[in-house]
């Protein structure tokens, strides 16, 4: 069964055309700014969005509750179908379920249902989590996704077995690649892995017969990505190896933050960041330039 926290349409930042986003369970990292930390671990557990909701009541009146943290704590232990009451009744849809379980043929039906969406070069992308995390599952359902004539990218970490790499390079259309920090010490630091594994699987894509699918991703996050020796360090590391790789920076995104107090998430003590000025941006961009790669806007 694959295992995934949540599918989401009519995105259009997830690769080119519209497209449906399926956000796979686990990761290997665990990533001081994580923007999805519902995707970390594997177990099921309602997550209450703090940002999003209305405060109408509907999920913790049924509960006697108090409010909604309350009632979200109860839902831990009671059985499925009352979670998906509760999450139905919200219109506000604040509380979220970090599980769904459905085998790749189950998903690809749900996936066609946008079929009608995808002209113009949209599909569907894998992201997560991490994708390949789940192995040969994720595999698997590249194929049939490919057998199905439906454009595939996936947004992947990179820290995964070359084997699973070489093979989601294969079937994808699009790879996105994130490129977090250069210096091994900081990479432990801010992610708790070193970055061995990433280079390695990075410099091969970019040597290999399918460069051309790959934008590398730099996630700018204050204190930890952002700043001049990171980024110049990460676009040498491209220069020398494809100078026609493009680059993408993509700017801290604080939304995350309302995930954060219910669960031992890793941005807990970063989720007061603010992201960066349109004029910062540009001199992040300007410093890639100047490292003889191309730096594309969001995609």
């Amino acid at each position: 069964m694959i295992k995934i926290f949540d599918i989401r349409r009519f995105s259009v930042h997830d690769g080119k055309g519209i497209r449906t986003t399926v956000f796979f369970k686990g990761c290997p990292l665990r990533c001081r700014w994580c923007q999805n930390p519902e995707g970390l671990e594997d177990f099921f557990k309602p997550v209450w969005l703090s940002g999003a909701c209305i405060n109408c009541g509907k999920c913790y009146k049924p509960f006697a509750a108090s409010n909604p943290e309350k009632a979200v704590q109860m839902l831990q232990n009671i059985p499925q179908e009352r979670v998906n009451e509760v999450m139905d009744n919200c219109p506000a849809k604040a509380i979220i379920r970090n599980r769904v379980e459905l085998t790749g043929d189950e998903l690809i039906e749900e996936l066609k249902k946008d079929s009608v969406f995808f002209a113009y070069n949209g599909g569907c992308t894998l992201s997560g989590g991490e994708p390949l995390a789940q192995g040969e599952l994720t595999i698997g359902l590249l194929e049939k996704l490919r057998q199905a004539g439906i454009n595939t990218a996936i947004e992947t970490s990179l820290h995964a077995p070359a084997m699973l790499v070489d093979a989601a390079a294969a079937l994808c259309d699009q790879i996105f690649a994130d490129c977090k920090i250069m210096d091994k010490k900081k990479h432990i630091e801010a992610t708790g892995m070193g970055n061995e594994i990433i280079l390695d699987n990075l410099d091969r894509l970019l040597l290999g017969k399918y460069a051309e699918k790959v934008i590398v991703r730099i996630p700018l996050v204050p204190g930890f990505t952002g700043g001049r020796e990171n980024i110049t360090a990460i676009a040498d590391f491209i220069f020398r190896r494809n100078p026609n790789i493009p680059v993408e920076l993509l700017n801290y995104n604080p939304l995350a933050a309302s995930k954060y107090p219910y669960g031992d998430f890793p941005g807990k003590d970063i989720s007061d960041c603010m992201p960066y000025s349109a004029e910062q941006m540009e001199k992040f961009r300007t410093i890639v330039r100047e490292g003889g790669v191309k730096c594309i806007e969001s995609v």
